[in-house]
């Protein structure tokens, strides 16, 4: 898909010439995001805390014809994001667009969790959203445009989170603030999130074994692991026009994990 002539697919989804900003766009499903935004004509800031990573993806942004600019920042610090938007802005003009991507769980029973691996979860997993999502509402609010936000939340937010219970707690919050955000911000500024199940990113790929693997996808009714792509394509939906009359909404992206039975079927009925 050339960025110049998008097609009809990039017509549809309306992003064409668009400005988004990806926190944690860097690696994974931020990296997918970022590209697939650019593919669909987007122009793209490309947020991590990692510079290296970050101007890799965006180095991908401009080999398909958009513009790009590496940020890096740690959007868990309020001070750090709004600089991260401000350079954004300066390279590639207003930003209308928002992926929070960032998350990561810390693993303790909720009995040994400590003050400390709690506070961080909810940082990374909730609070520097608030701090973004309000950032751009403000900014499109001053030029009179309109915008729309996406954040990566997950399946462990919407059932119990046992030995992650922070993580949990963070990403059921953050469902819940999607709902808040977009009945304030409406009809301004869209707000949605999409819900992860088992992704198969470069983090948890280094951690599945075979054996793993094999009993996970015995689980999933789409008999496979997600992929980053697979989240990319929903919140691209999320951002675009496609979606232009949804807001407040978390979609599950998780092979159909949530709506499963207790009792797996052992036989493929197919076969």
């Amino acid at each position: 898909m050339s960025a110049t002539t998008p097609g009809l697919a990039g017509t549809a989804f309306g992003l064409q010439g668009r400005n988004a900003i990806v926190l944690g766009g860097g690696l994974g499903m931020g990296e997918a995001v970022s590209v697939l935004l650019a593919e669909l004509g987007a122009d793209v800031a490309v947020v991590d805390l990692r510079q290296d990573l970050a101007e890799g993806v965006a180095e991908r942004v401009r080999s398909v014809g958009r513009r790009a600019v590496a940020v890096t920042a740690d959007v868990l610090q309020e001070d750090s994001t709004l600089e991260a938007f401000s350079q954004a802005s300066a390279a590639i003009g207003p930003i209308e667009l928002l992926a929070n991507i960032v998350g990561m769980a810390s693993w303790a029973s909720a009995m040994d969790m400590t003050d400390d691996q709690w506070d961080t979860d909810f940082s990374r997993n909730l609070r520097y959203v608030w701090y973004a999502a309000r950032c751009l509402a403000r900014g499109v609010r001053e030029r009179g445009a309109t915008g729309a936000v996406v954040s990566v939340a997950s399946m462990d937010g919407m059932v119990s989170a046992p030995q992650h219970a922070a993580y949990g707690a963070a990403k059921a919050g953050l469902i819940s603030l999607t709902k808040t955000l977009a009945q304030e911000w409406a009809p301004v500024v869209r707000v949605n999130a999409v819900a992860p199940g088992m992704i198969r990113t470069p983090r948890t790929g280094a951690l599945l074994t075979d054996e793993r693997e094999g009993e996970l996808r015995a689980k999933i009714p789409m008999r496979r692991l997600g992929t980053p792509d697979d989240i990319a394509r929903v919140a691209s939906f999320l951002l675009s026009d496609l979606a232009s009359y949804v807001t407040g909404h978390t979609i599950p992206v998780d092979g159909g994990i949530l709506i499963a039975g207790p009792f797996i079927p052992v036989a493929d009925p197919w076969t």
